[in-house]
Order: C-alpha cells, then structure tokens, then sequence
C-alpha cells in the first residue's frame, strides 16, 4: 500500500496509469498535518493501493480528527464501516450517472469506458447516460486563482512551524534561493508558480474570497450537488485518465486527460478502479460521490472489480531509446 497526498489528480491519476485502486477521499476525512501544504480547501491524503478491499482497510486507518488539522473537525462523526460496505451485489439497484463530458480522452478510451458501462449494467445498475456534470471546466480560472493564495499562506506557515528544522522560512526565501543557485535549482524550468503566489495577498483579500465562493458553487450547489439531487445518483462515472504519456525534460508532459478536478475543486470523494488496458497501459474507471460518500463509492468500486478483475502485476518494459 502506498498514501498518496491530492491537490487536484495526485492520487487518481497516478493510481490510474499505474494500474491501481486509489482514493481521494472528502477533504477533511484524512488530516493533513505534516504534509507541505498547496491548497488548505482541497489538500488531502488517500490510500493507493493493489485492491478495493487494501483501499478500504487503509481508509479506516488513516480517517479521523486531529487537532492539528481543524478540516477534520467533521471526521469524528464519520463512522462507516469501509469494509462492511463491500460487497459483490452493491452495483445491484445502484443509479449511476455517465458525464460523457469527462470522457473523449482516445477513441480506445472511450471503447473501454462503454465496455465498462455495460459491465454496470450487467450488475444491476440503472445507468443513466448521459448524466454530464453541467459546470466543467467553469471553475479552472477561479481554482487555479484560490490555490495561488493557498499555496503562499499554507507554505509560510509550514515553514515557520518546522523552527530551527529549515533554514528558509518564507516564500521569499525559497524564490531568493531558487534565484541565486538557478544553474543547479533550474536547469529545465523556473520557478513562476512560486513567483505568481507570492504575489498574492492574505486570505482576505476579495479577489480570493469571490474564487473560492465561485468555485464551491460551480462545483458543488451548480454541478455535482445538483446532478445527484435532480437524478437520485449514487456516483458518477468516467474513464480516470487518457493512456500514459512520455515526459522528457525538454518539452516536459504531453498530458493526456483526467476528470479529477471537479472531485477536487468540491473537496468531494473519488475512487479510481483499474478498468481496461489498451497497447498495455492501464486506464482506470472513477467513482465520483458527494460528501462522505466513501462507504458507497468502495462498495461500487469492489463490485465492479469482483466482475471484471482487470488488473495484471506490472512488467518491466525495455527503456525508450
């Protein structure tokens, strides 16, 4: 097992071109003290892990409050037994809504994705297809905006809190640093995102404040809170991810798709479950929910993973040239 820490896709993407189970759970659920901060509204750890069942039992573990955390004030009340929820039948009389507008990734994607689908219905799962979330993409300005913020008053105030353990306690050092040993720090990249957070304000300055309000409605009172209330879902389903990529360090990622962000943006739980391969790379299925859905979406994981039994030990391909 491994714990993955998720801002937006860092434990869902990974876990999908990988050939795993992996949990971003609500924010809130998993305390996040000690982990370097980007964003304090949708920061959280998760298991990653070979099976739904590893997941589960990682899940119950690591859930909880901590003082040090107060998003997990919350997690107290949160008392679902992971492992009780999974069972073979729990697709039976699911009502699972397809966002059609989260896929397209490859045309063999979205082959795989529609093999899925029928797996779903073969379980006893009323399908309901299409069943887009309406605010895609609606939010990406205002999230990328609100983690600027974030990130420069989530990091000072990790640095300060680590004492004598750390030699550089502001942004401002970390940028001063970065500049004045650029040949060894920067080879291939700058450092920008560091530059465009540390020009932010505090945490109320408007500019933040109206983002962060925008992107909780759009992502939850106007997409998914709305979606599930007006079709009665249980999850929402979507391929994870596009086929896995080559990165070099000249020309960087040629990302290929992923739908975590609307999970991510809301703070809401979303569960990848290897789902197909195509020339050999793993594509995931995600089970997206709503608040502290965890207990549901692992038991519709697990029962599509007891149907189709996807996932193969990884090999070692020889290295590209």
């Amino acid at each position: 097992m491994g714990i993955g820490t998720e801002t937006d896709g860092s434990i869902i993407c990974p876990s999908s071109i990988c050939g795993l189970v992996g949990l971003k759970p609500t924010v809130g659920l998993v305390s996040r003290a000690g982990i370097v901060p980007i964003s304090a509204t949708q920061d959280t750890a998760g298991p990653m892990t070979r099976t739904v069942t590893d997941a589960a039992v990682v899940l119950q573990v690591i859930r909880g409050s901590d003082a040090r955390d107060a998003a997990t004030v919350g997690a107290a009340s949160q008392t679902d037994d992971y492992l009780a929820a999974l069972r073979a039948d729990a697709l039976s009389g699911a009502r699972i809504g397809v966002s059609r507008n989260m896929a397209g990734f490859h045309p063999a994607v979205d082959a795989a994705f529609n093999q899925a689908l029928d797996v779903l219905r073969g379980a006893g799962a009323t399908v309901i297809d299409p069943c887009n979330v309406p605010t895609v993409g609606k939010y990406d300005a205002d999230e990328f905006t609100v983690l600027l913020y974030e990130f420069k008053d989530g990091l000072n105030a990790y640095l300060a809190s680590r004492g004598d353990t750390v030699a550089y306690r502001t942004l401002d050092d970390l940028i001063a640093y970065n500049t004045a040993h650029a040949a060894a720090e920067m080879p291939w990249f700058a450092q920008e995102l560091f530059e465009q957070a540390n020009a932010k304000g505090a945490l109320t300055d408007t500019e933040y404040t109206q983002a962060l309000a925008r992107c909780r409605t759009l992502s939850r009172d106007e997409g998914l809170d709305a979606l599930f209330r007006e079709h009665r879902l249980d999850a929402v389903v979507a391929p994870s991810n596009g086929p896995s990529w080559v990165t070099d360090w000249i020309n960087g990622d040629k990302y290929s798709g992923g739908n975590s962000s609307v999970a991510a943006v809301a703070g809401y739980p979303s569960l990848t479950v290897p789902m197909a391969y195509v020339s050999g790379l793993p594509l995931g299925l995600s089970f997206i929910g709503t608040a502290y859905t965890e207990a549901r979406l692992l038991g519709l994981g697990y029962a599509f993973e007891q149907k189709t039994r996807v996932r193969k030990a990884p090999t070692f391909r020889r290295t590209l040239a």
